[in-house]
């Protein structure tokens, strides 16, 4: 089985902090691989790195064979810790909105499937995220890294503050 992600020796530093010291991993394909830490153990910052939101200051990230390059954001689904909602969109305008500049995914196409894979979200989608409780916006974060996760799924802290309802939903998905 071939690999989907290989970190060689990422070093990420802020200042005379090392949050990264030449970390090394390598992700099988088909696998469900999770970072686990105390805080400011570097998790996040290496989920940033390998999204392409910061630069490692040294190392290399290979993904499904090829060096990391700025194309391969458009096949990374990304869940930020914080959701990374705009609350004045729509549900479905915030599932939709990195659609909108990848060159290679059709948008009508990838939100039929993530309405399918969470229907709970069709009901929704034109309730603004605002207004949405902190659950219901963990799903919509999950919606929209999944329409764009079409070759790696980074979910940062998918399950922190939600109930355990949730947390078997998300884990379902």
């Amino acid at each position: 089985m071939s690999n989907i992600l290989e970190v060689n020796k990422v070093v990420k530093q802020y200042g005379d902090y090392t949050a990264l010291n030449e970390v090394s991993l390598t992700v099988p394909k088909g696998s469900i691989y999770g970072l686990l830490g105390p805080n400011g153990a570097g998790k996040t910052s290496l989920i940033r790195i390998i999204n392409q939101i910061t630069m490692p200051d040294s190392g290399e990230i290979i993904l499904d064979g090829e060096k990391l390059n700025p194309s391969h954001v458009h096949s990374i689904g990304y869940m930020p810790e914080d959701r990374g909602l705009v609350p004045e969109l729509t549900v479905e305008e915030n599932i939709v909105l990195p659609l909108w500049v990848s060159p290679t995914l059709d948008l009508s196409e990838r939100l039929k499937w993530v309405y399918e894979v969470l229907p709970e979200l069709k009901s929704m989608s034109d309730r603004r995220a605002l207004l949405l409780s902190g659950g219901q916006q963990k799903l919509v974060a999950l919606a929209r890294a999944l329409a764009v996760g079409t070759r790696l799924l980074l979910l940062d802290e998918p399950f922190e503050g939600v109930a355990p309802a949730l947390s078997m939903r998300l884990s379902d998905v």
